[in-house]
Order: structure tokens, then C-alpha cells, then sequence
């Protein structure tokens, strides 16, 4: 565990707002979209969840790396966001099973991070003047060179991150004797999703975003004796406008006949199979206690949220084959679709949570009983043909 004295540090936005700080992490320069993050536990499944790629995060509880870091708490293989703005970045932690600090880990995975600035006054800003790039910096303090550095930072609109964070090989999660076989199209995937589909008697095999529907369909052809029973769209970073290939790929999964379950990015890629459009939010939905209602069920749950990016309400209630199945109960935004005519659902939240409530973990049961249904249907169908 290091202690070090303070270095002053700068968070720049992209419309000339300031805000001094002090260093923390490791010395150096981060730019990215700034967001926030409204959830008061599981920074470590925060900073590692693949879809924060590309964003500086603003965390609002104040108290950060109080717990430590555990080997055991992360979503990915590494820190995903490119850089952490909080209050309080503490140090010294007191949980006996940590491994090391946060700053340590910040250090050892190269990720800059300013402390000890008012994140409640950063948080109303952005609320008030809308998502924005911004810049942090521990090692530039001259405002005129940071403005330089931030004038060439892309637009999250637009800009397709998948591919940086999608496996580039494929590989499998779970037993293979398990009943069901699910092909997941890692688009930035969480860990604590394939667990949960592990959980629930799932072999799962995870493809690369570039993977096309025929390699994946037919993947029991080249030898490796899979044959998918469902498939599931992951979440994952960036603008689902900008994956038209993605989508390409999904309309003829979807074709196939065989049940879809999609989350986050998943949920947008499907929206367009459908030509929904989706767009890009004012401030995006980020914490673990976003309220959201399932119009089918008439019931309401507690959701682990992290998205930018919203499916267009008017275009998916227009839509005949489409049905609207959550909502946001803060501010009205599609949370969720059902295809009337095929076996296919998505929801914008992440049901998995970690971290987060277990409110919507039954939407993986969900997915199952599709599956189970959809392997009754289809053994009847095949005594038919033999008849």
C-alpha cells in the first residue's frame, strides 16, 4: 500500500468548465465521456464492466476504495473506464479479504483518477448541461494544452467501441453436459452474466462481435459439437448506430427460429433488427437502483443500469411486431421488448446486477423456459417429419 502526498490535478469539460482536484491513480492524462455512477456499492464491478469503455466516470457516492480490491470482483479482464473523478479515494481499506488498495490497482492498471472535487457539483452540471468529453490530467496543468488534447476526443455518437472489447477467440463457460447450449455474441459481455446462465444449467459459448450468424448456427459442422439451443446478445460500449454489420448478424439469428435473449447493447442491436432507431440520451441511466415497471406482469423491480444509448419509444410502439414490456419509471424510456411472433425479448437493464439487486434475475429463467419450450416444440415437429 503506497501513500503519497498530494499532486494537484484538473478535470477540463468540453465546454470550458473547470474543476481542481487532486491526483490519484496513476500519474497522467484520460479523456473519454464524462458519466455518472449513482450506485453507493460495487466500484470495483463498475470500473471492470466492459460497457464503461471509452468514459471517465463520475461516482457520486463519496467514499471510493474504502472496501479494497478483490480478485474476485471484476467483470472483465481488466479496468475498463478510462479514468475515475470521486470525493474521497481512499487508500487505506478495511475489508480482511482485499487484496490491495485502489491505488495500487489503479497503478498497476495505468488508469489516471482526480479526487477531493465537489462530485455533487459536477453531477448537477453535467445533469443540467448534458453528457460531454472531458479530460483529466495530473501531469498537464496548463488549460490551453488539455483544450488542445480534448478539441480531438471523438463523440460518443457515432463511434463503435465493441470490437476493442469483444473476446477475439471463441471460448466456452459452464459444463458441457448441461442442458441447454446458448451461443452468446459478445459485443463487451460481463462476466456475472454468463454465470448467471451457467447457474441455470447452460453451456455457454461465448464468439467474437465480428462472428458471423452462419458460424454460429452451424458451429456443431465444424467440430466442436455445439449446437446452440438459444442465443444471447450482450451488452457491451458504444453507439448501436454505428454496427450495422451487428445488426446484419442478428436479423438472421433472429431468423433462425431459435429463442434470443439480449441485454443493454443487445437490447438496442435487436430494436434495429426491427428498424427502431435508437438514439442518444441527454444523460445516461448509471447506479444500481433504477426503478423500472414490466407492463406484462404489472410488477415493479429495482435495476442495475449503465447505458447512453435508448430505443426510440414512438417507433417501438408504432412497431406491430413489437411490444414495449418494461419501462423507466423515472423518466418513461423503453426498458424493454418482446417480438409478438417470435421468441425474442431484451431489456435495456442488466438483470445480472452485479453489483446490484437480484429484482430481475428471473429474466434468465425466462430465457431458459423459452429454450426448454422451444426444444418441445421441435421434437414434435421432427416426430411429424419421421412420420
Amino acid at each position: 500500500m503506497k501513500y503519497k502526498s498530494k499532486k494537484p490535478a484538473i478535470l477540463l469539460l468540453q465546454d470550458g468548465k473547470v474543476f481542481y482536484g487532486n491526483a490519484a491513480g496513476k500519474i497522467g492524462t484520460a479523456t473519454g465521456e464524462l458519466c455518472f455512477n449513482t450506485a453507493m456499492t460495487g466500484y470495483q464491478e463498475t470500473f471492470t464492466d466492459p460497457s464503461y469503455f471509452g468514459q471517465l466516470l463520475v461516482t457520486t457516492h463519496v467514499h471510493i476504495g474504502n472496501y479494497g480490491i478483490s480478485a474476485t470482483e471484476v467483470e472483465s479482464d481488466g479496468i475498463k473506464i478510462s479514468g475515475l473523478v470521486c470525493k474521497s479515494f481512499n487508500v487505506m481499506y478495511s475489508r480482511k479479504d482485499a487484496v490491495e488498495s485502489i491505488q495500487d490497482y489503479f497503478e498497476r492498471q495505468n488508469v489516471v483518477a482526480i479526487s477531493d472535487v465537489d462530485t455533487r457539483a459536477i453531477v448537477r452540471y453535467i445533469r443540467s448541461k448534458g453528457a460531454m468529453n472531458a479530460v483529466i490530467s495530473s501531469e498537464i496543468l496548463d488549460l490551453k494544452e488539455l483544450k488542445k488534447i480534448l478539441a480531438k476526443v471523438p463523440s460518443m455518437e457515432g463511434l463503435e467501441l465493441s470490437s476493442k472489447v469483444s473476446t477475439k477467440k471463441p471460448y466456452f463457460t459452464g459444463k458441457s453436459t448441461a442442458s441447454f447450449k446458448v451461443a452468446a455474441l459478445d459485443l463487451g459481455v460481463k462476466k456475472n452474466i454468463l454465470r448467471c446462465l451457467n447457474e441455470r444449467d447452460c453451456y455457454v459459448q461465448v464468439f467474437p462481435m465480428g462472428t458471423k450468424a452462419s458460424e454460429i448456427l452451424n458451429s456443431a459442422k465444424r467440430g466442436t459439437g455445439f449446437q446452440p439451443d438459444g442465443i444471447f446478445i450482450s451488452n457491451g460500449p458504444g453507439d448501436p448506430a454505428a454496427m450495422p454489420g451487428v445488426v446484419k448478424t442478428v436479423s438472421e439469428l433472429i431468423e433462425s427460429g431459435l429463442p434470443v435473449f439480449g441485454i443493454c447493447l443487445g437490447h438496442q442491436i435487436i430494436a434495429q433488427t426491427n428498424g427502431i432507431k435508437t438514439y442518444k440520451m441527454f444523460n445516461g441511466h448509471r447506479g444500481i437502483n433504477h426503478p423500472v415497471k414490466n407492463l406484462i406482469k404489472g410488477t415493479d423491480e429495482i435495476t442495475s443500469q449503465n447505458h447512453g444509448f435508448a430505443v426510440d419509444e414512438k417507433e417501438a410502439r408504432k412497431n406491430k411486431d413489437i411490444e414495449v414490456s418494461h419501462i423507466n419509471l423515472n423518466d418513461g424510456t423503453v426498458e424493454g421488448l418482446r417480438m409478438k411472433h417470435k421468441p425474442v425479448f431484451c431489456v435495456q437493464y442488466h438483470p445480472e446486477a452485479s453489483a446490484g439487486p437480484h429484482d430481475s434475475r428471473y429474466l434468465f429463467d425466462d430465457f431458459v423456459k423459452l429454450m426448454a419450450d422451444n426444444k418441445v416444440v421441435e421434437k414434435k415437429s421432427k416426430k411429424k417429419m419421421e412420420v
